[in-house]
């Protein structure tokens, strides 16, 4: 089927020009439709009027420069690099309100950086849940000093991901709203391989390949494996690891695994692979769902495809604890800083449910966080400038700090963290409570800990992760589920502020994006210029629930009403109706699929059965992207 293609094939002029060691991208980022599970058409985000969106490639050491046209009419958009370090370029890091602002519709605006790790990572859009409608895709970074070029002959890019069939603004306006006071988040359509279903990878017998995958999705961690083959993992997150074999792997949100497969000797059979969502995740699960999707490895396209054999949870995926750093690095010294933070899943005033770290849930500045970390001066070493509401920290170059996150909520949390690595030196399992309750010491931690920029945190269970602050910037560390993103489970590093004072120019192209915006670019996080440490008018959550409400409270209070409601209504119904045996329409009752009961509340407006309200208007686009039914490999040997 269509998808991204496996094979290295030229790019078209109009999309890549390579001049030397600068790789630039033209990028004109608007609506198409695109039906990559074959289910329903839907306005999705397409580059150049293709979806899936280009990959981004280049060598360790190039420069990238990618220029953005915002033509989608209807929303901001930006882009964040993830995984990229953007070393001395945190202005080019991509979440909106944090290193820039949004690029409104019509705008321009120009990313360029160069990079200096080789590795697996992927660019999406990072401003107001946006890339699952689609603006998320592949960014490789070719090494020709990789220590294991002799290990593999080819190498091929796979995504794995979720798909919704409604947009995002509409998703997220019930998902965030006192309609869904327990905070149920949205369940996944479909899962997709490289943004399609029953992908067919082309396999040569004896050749080596390496995969380079990439969980692109917004919500669905995702069980992988490969019947009749085993992998054997090279790198995690852009760090190379000891040669690890593996029977079956998880990718969680934002996660990437390099691995190599071996094939088979002969071309006597295809072999189906997996991925499964990981249904823990999901408060319910629809009766229409499939949380599976199906690929071939194919060695003679002759032959019939097998279904593949039934696994049964639980699932026991290779623990990427247990892998270790090809570089050997040893543990960091002793904490300078420690951050300690709470997850923990509570509603507002508003009925609504958030996510917190302690007691804060992340609200945007108004004035994006580097913008006030440049103009604050000697102030930008102040938490208080930055707002409570966007939980900043701020760190002196060259500390070592350690970020603990105490799990409270009952799911799984992928954390990741911009700007850096992180050495994961602890992980408790499931129910284990708090680290400080955990009795553990730095004994048990590991003496060379594996390395990553995103980690699964367990249910009610702890997380102790180690980073050099060597990267002076401002950095966002935030659960990767773009559900907890949007409802604030986010906090904000500030990283050698004055040092950014000395070395850092904003492009006039930025500041024009917070013009058109009318953003201001300067003082604290109010926009406050005069007194910095006045915060009135600054962003702020809805105030606090009133002492003794609780969720299931607020579920009784809701329903409570809107049964009243729609009584009140039949009631009125009957009494001016006709004397004719019909029953009452079926708008009032919640049944004809406009909407559900539960959004007939006066004053709210009338939202669609699921509790969301498209916004894209689509423009004719390329459906399920590539059409190939068979797909060959992404390169063939090395530079």
């Amino acid at each position: 089927m269509g998808g991204w293609p496996l094979a290295l094939v030229a790019i078209l002029s109009s999309v890549v020009t390579i001049n030397a060691a600068t790789v630039k991208y033209d990028f004109d980022i608007g609506w198409v439709t695109a039906n990559p599970d074959g289910m329903a058409d839907r306005p999705t985000i397409g580059i150049n009027g293709q979806w899936p969106i280009p990959r981004i490639e280049a060598t360790v050491g190039d420069r990238i420069i990618v220029n953005v046209l915002n033509s989608l009419g209807n929303q901001s958009t930006s882009l964040h690099f993830h995984g990229l370090f953007m070393n001395g370029t945190t202005h080019m890091d991509g979440p909106s309100q944090v290193t820039q602002c949004a690029i409104p519709p019509g705008s321009r605006f120009t990313y360029n950086f160069t990079v200096d790790q080789p590795g697996t990572y992927w660019y999406h859009s990072h401003t107001m849940g946006q890339y699952p409608d689609g603006l998320r895709g592949p960014l490789i970074i070719n090494d020709p000093e990789t220590p294991f070029k002799d290990l593999y002959d080819e190498e091929l890019v796979l995504t794995v991901s979720d798909w919704y069939h409604d947009e995002m603004p509409g998703l997220l306006k019930f998902f965030i709203s006192r309609f869904n006071p327990t905070g149920a988040e949205p369940v996944p359509k479909s899962a997709l391989l490289n943004e399609t279903q029953d992908l067919h990878v082309k396999l040569q017998p004896g050749r080596r390949y390496l995969f380079r995958m990439i969980n692109i999705g917004a919500f669905a961690g995702q069980y992988v494996w490969f019947e009749g083959h085993n992998v054997t993992i090279l790198e995690i997150d852009g760090v190379y690891t000891r040669p690890t074999e593996a029977s079956m792997i998880y990718l969680s949100a934002a996660q990437r695994y390099s691995f190599v497969i071996t094939a088979r000797d002969d071309f006597s059979a295809n072999f189906p692979f997996m991925a499964s969502m990981d249904t823990d995740l999901f408060d319910q699960l629809p009766e229409d769902l499939n949380w599976n999707v199906t690929g071939w490895l194919v060695y003679d396209s002759k032959k019939p495809l097998p279904e593949p054999a039934v696994l049964y949870e639980p699932f026991e995926p290779f623990d990427d604890m247990a892998l270790l750093p090809w570089d050997n690095q040893t543990i960091f010294r002793e904490p300078d800083q420690t951050v300690s933070l709470d997850v923990i899943m509570d509603n507002l005033g508003d009925g609504a449910n958030y996510a917190f770290f302690n007691n804060i849930t992340y609200t945007r500045p108004k004035v994006p966080s580097l913008y006030t970390a440049l103009t604050a001066g000697e102030l930008a070493t102040n938490p208080t400038v930055y707002s409570e509401y966007s939980h900043p920290f701020i760190l002196e170059r060259g500390q070592v700090v350690d970020i603990i996150v105490n799990n409270l909520d009952s799911g799984k949390h992928p954390f990741h963290l911009h700007g850096h690595h992180f050495q994961s030196v602890w992980r408790s399992e499931d129910g284990a409570g708090t680290f400080q309750d955990s009795n553990i010491t730095a004994d048990s931690f590991a003496r060379v800990p594996m390395r990553r920029d995103t980690i699964v945190l367990h249910p009610e269970g702890n997380v102790v992760l180690r980073f050099r602050a060597d990267n002076p910037g401002v950095w966002v560390f935030h659960c990767h589920l773009e559900w907890h993103v949007q409802s604030g489970l986010m906090a904000t590093f500030v990283e050698a502020p004055l040092d950014l004072q000395k070395t850092l120019k904003i492009p006039d192209d930025h500041y024009a994006a917070c013009a058109a915006n009318g953003v201001p670019t300067a003082g604290n996080a109010a926009g406050n210029t005069i007194d910095l440490l006045d915060l009135r008018g600054q962003n702020a959550p809805p105030d606090p629930l009133p002492s003794g409400f609780t969720p299931r409270g607020i579920v009784a209070l809701v329903f409570s009403c809107l049964a009243g409601i729609i009584g009140i209504a039949v009631v009125a119904w009957y009494g001016f109706a006709e004397p004719v045996e019909s029953p009452p329409p079926s708008s009032l009752l919640g049944v004809d699929g406009a909407h559900d009961a539960k959004n007939s509340v006066a004053g709210e407006p009338e939202l669609p059965v699921d509790g969301i309200a498209p916004v894209g208007a689509a423009a004719p686009g390329t459906g399920r992207g590539v059409a190939e039914d068979e797909i060959a490999p992404l390169r063939d040997g090395h530079h």
